[in-house]
């Protein structure tokens, strides 16, 4: 399954991932492959990148996910450096 983060300044990750799991308005949730197709907004919180037994934590400020025929693409307003 391919994974793109970008903010309006920068792309901040492209990829291949197992799984992610997004900080969704109604509460974060995982998106697998084969998901179903949907788009949703994003609040303030953590991006949860898996790769196999790898997994990268990405703080995000807000955005939409949008996820189609394996591709899930998070538009983030930005990024928290915390």
């Amino acid at each position: 399954m391919k994974l793109t983060i970008i903010t309006p300044d920068k792309p901040i990750f492209d990829g291949e991932v197992t799984s992610v799991t997004v900080p969704g308005t109604a509460g974060s949730f995982e998106v697998l492959e084969n998901h179903a197709p949907i788009v949703s907004t994003l609040e303030d919180g953590k991006v949860i990148i898996r790769t196999g037994k790898d997994e990268d934590i990405i703080n995000i400020i807000g955005g939409v996910v949008e996820v189609i025929h394996n591709t899930v693409t998070v538009l983030a307003e930005g990024i928290d450096e915390k």
